[in-house]
């Protein structure tokens, strides 16, 4: 069997690894057009910025290695210009001198990735203008910085790449802004969510333009770059990179006939076979199912494009093997917080017609009688009715990979919300709580099952009425109420709150409100049970503190949620 892999990253040298383990005797020949195969594409920024030092540490395979071990003929600097599938025969050219020959297959493999966007504001060439994508483009700015020593930056997007290329520059001392066309930073996160990311962004000297377009790049006679905004406004920097997204790069796949999805992405079914006899997919080129909502997606992520490298090569094998869709889990470093999230966010729930509630929690990463605890910030969310885990949103310092791992899990279980509450996860003070982050979280869920909770959100707050129709409670210390509170709230202490009971008048719904949501949990369970109709205010003061008043995220757990 004679198996051609066009692309030698994450999908195709996942697949070219595994044929080899699965057949000894099939002749593998990978074709790449870059000069690089496996490398560790979401490393690229951090040798920017020079937190990876040693350049081959980008890469995990080599020509030479992945030949020595696996017996593969890898070609670099070659680029299949042409596939034939009537004739099960690709076109080939040779980047460095020009010269082109027909390669044969019996399996083919398409791994392209995907490409940088350049929007038309960006399709100019200058020699400060960067996208970050390959290895060659990292050298690029690395060797840009190096020489030129720049001061200042603007960074056109506020995805993943922008925001880790954003932090790394940063970190060189240089002035950076990122000019971002939505109003928020990371769109997998619910605007709330990205509220504490901006913050931090913000803490840390970075300049955020939200709600802001660039319309065009000039050349400044200094030398250095233009960012045009509208409205006659403009931004000027040393150096610019552009980091608006990726497109599946399919070019090659549509010229031969194959069948296209969204965006242009190659169309394969579970076993990651295309339109074409013997020719299979994987990575950031496939459309895929999102396993949440059934919908076709694009997620451009290394995690599932090593694994559908896998699974085709199970099935070129003679290994029955499906893909099951991605739920996008992804976790980013933004300085010194890390930001998670997996499944859907709110908004695309309700793109999809789905009626979903949530849940707001902020747990410790560990037991907080245990020195060293730091507070995360969850959002986990539900269908309404059938209780099914739709996704989840963590920031924090601490535990948030870990916690965001085992909810993506339960996800791909089938568990539903109240089930989060049965798992039995590893206890020990530091490293979790006897009740772990996730475990709350299905707490939480199977009271508001079982009628226990009842809950008002963020978005609520400003429509509560203040003609006295309902009772607006603040169950938090008299001291944290003085430092900040929401207009209308009054202040009774949950401990005080029994004793004091009189002053919250009868045959009217009470909303509560305490710092992290759980004293005024406990309030409400004290109203409910003397009769009284109330509502827990999910998230507490701390993230409308946060959301309303840019303020960071505490590092430092305290009990009951109380930021001393």
């Amino acid at each position: 069997m004679k198996v051609i892999i066009v692309g030698g990253v994450a999908g195709g040298a996942s697949a070219a690894a595994r044929i080899r383990r699965l057949d000894e005797q099939a002749e593998i020949i990978m074709f790449e057009r870059s000069g690089y195969i496996s490398y560790a594409n979401c490393g690229l920024p951090y040798f920017v910025g020079g937190v990876i030092t040693n350049k081959s540490d980008l890469t995990l395979q080599t020509p030479e290695s992945f030949y020595s071990r696996f017996r593969i003929d890898v070609r670099v600097r070659h680029e299949v210009t042409e596939i034939y599938p009537d004739r099960k025969v690709v076109a080939v050219r040779k980047l460095d001198s020009g010269e082109t020959f027909e390669e044969s297959y019996d399996k083919l493999v398409l791994a392209p990735g995907a490409r940088a966007v350049r929007p038309p504001f960006a399709r100019v060439e200058m020699d400060r203008l960067f996208t970050l994508r390959t290895v060659e483009d990292t050298m690029r700015i690395h060797d840009f910085v190096e020489s030129s020593k720049p001061r200042s930056a603007v960074i056109v997007g506020g995805g993943y790449i922008g925001i880790e290329i954003a932090e790394n520059l940063r970190g060189l001392g240089m002035d950076v802004t990122i000019v971002e066309m939505a109003g928020q930073l990371m769109s997998p996160l619910d605007p709330e969510m990205a509220a504490l990311v901006q913050n931090e962004m913000r803490a840390n000297g970075v300049k955020l333009l939200l709600n802001c377009q660039v319309s065009g790049l000039e050349k400044t006679a200094e030398g250095g770059v233009r960012a045009l905004l509208g409205d006659d406004r403009s931004i000027e920097a040393d150096m610019a990179v552009v980091a608006v997204g990726v497109a599946p790069d399919t070019a090659l796949a549509k010229d031969a006939g194959l069948e296209t999805g969204r965006n242009g992405s190659i169309v394969v079914n579970e076993r990651m076979e295309t339109s074409a006899p013997d020719v299979y997919a994987v990575g950031d080129a496939v459309q895929v199912k999102n396993m949440v909502t059934g919908e076709d997606a694009l997620i451009a992520l290394a995690g599932p494009a090593n694994k559908q490298g896998r699974i085709a090569a199970n099935n070129i094998c003679g290994r029955p093997d499906s893909y099951r869709g991605s739920l996008g889990s992804s976790v980013i470093k933004v300085f010194s917080l890390t930001v998670a999230c997996t499944g859907i966010n709110e908004g695309a729930a309700k793109r999809a017609g789905i009626d979903c509630d949530k849940v707001y929690l902020s747990p410790a990463s560990h037991a907080s009688y245990y020195p060293g605890g730091t507070v995360m910030t969850m959002k986990v969310l539900f269908e309404k009715g059938t209780w099914k885990l739709l996704g989840a949103q963590i920031v924090g310092y601490d535990g948030v990979d870990k916690r965001i791992d085992v909810i993506a899990t339960s996800i791909c279980a089938g568990f539903t919300a109240p089930q989060l509450a049965d798992l039995d996860l590893a206890y020990a003070p530091p490293y979790s709580s006897a009740k772990d982050p996730v475990n709350m979280a299905g707490f939480m869920a199977e009271n508001i099952a079982s009628g226990v909770l009842k809950q008002f959100f963020l978005e609520d707050i400003d429509n509560l009425p203040r003609d006295g129709s309902v009772f607006l409670l603040d169950a938090r210390t008299v001291g944290e109420y003085q430092r900040g509170h929401v207009d209308g709230f009054v202040n009774i202490p949950v401990d005080e709150l029994r004793e004091r009971i009189a002053e919250v008048e009868s045959g009217k719904p009470v909303y509560v409100i305490c710092q992290s949501g759980l004293r005024s949990y406990i309030a409400s369970c004290i109203l409910n049970n003397l009769g009284y109709e109330s509502y827990n205010f999910s998230g507490g003061y701390r993230l409308y503190e946060m959301v309303n008043n840019d303020r960071i995220l505490s590092r430092q757990a305290f009990p009951c949620g109380m930021d001393r």
